[in-house]
């Protein structure tokens, strides 16, 4: 599978996930914002985490106006598969390519550990590989990671399958970790062919660094 990392001036992830789609046995190409076209073979697309822009305004909404971004629409226009991790799941929310919006976690510290999350929908591509409600550890780093959505719009997630992952302990019981609405970490567009989440996957792709639930999560991109 030939994939394509974006990057942009406060990315700081794009070589752990060009190390972990490697390691899956992709092709990866790390490409520079300023570029104005994706490249013809990309069939994979991964906005990486990191500060882009250091999160000055808004985390996301200052690369959301990047020379490429035009170029990443018309590729999820498309049907081309797309995930945002992090930050990148920032920046696809202020693209309009997923709906809601991120918040200040509600005690407005940067969160950085290891936290479970269950899977509500493996009804798409990227979870295809996990059960209904399995609990995975994954990282999570982020300081602006509390999603919210208005009671309309989760009702619509929530009758479309759109809800991906939540925050649980480690027996699935879903529990608040930043404050997002109905405990998301991770959601999909109605097409589902456009994932946003933001904890970490390829920051768990090994057991001597603490675990490797990552792996079979972007395995799903492979089928």
């Amino acid at each position: 599978m030939n994939v394509t990392v974006l990057q942009f001036p406060g990315t700081n992830c794009e070589y752990d996930t060009k190390y972990a789609f490697e390691k899956l046995g992709c092709e990866v190409k790390i490409l520079w914002h300023k570029e104005t076209k994706l490249p013809e073979d990309t069939e994979l697309l991964v906005i990486p985490g990191g500060f882009s822009y250091g999160d000055y305004l808004r985390s996301g909404a200052i690369a959301r106006f990047a020379n490429i971004m035009d170029s990443v629409q018309e590729y999820a226009a498309k049907g081309g598969k797309v995930l945002g991790i992090c930050n990148g799941f920032q920046i696809l929310l202020e693209a309009g390519l997923l709906p809601g919006a991120m918040k200040r976690n509600d005690s407005l510290h940067f969160i950085s550990k290891f936290n479970h999350l269950k899977v509500i929908n493996n009804d798409n591509i990227f979870l295809s590989k996990l059960k209904l409600d399995e609990v995975v550890n994954i990282p999570v780093a982020h300081h602006d990671g509390n999603y919210y959505i208005d009671d309309e719009g989760l009702k619509e997630l929530e009758e479309n399958g759109q809800i991906l992952l939540k925050y649980c302990d480690e027996n699935g019981e879903v529990k608040n970790l930043n404050g997002s609405v109905s405990q998301i970490a991770g959601i999909c567009n109605k097409e589902k062919n456009v994932f946003g989440l933001m904890p970490h996957p390829e920051r768990a792709m090994e057991d001597l660094l603490g675990c490797d639930d990552g792996v079979i999560m972007l395995k799903g991109f492979l089928k």
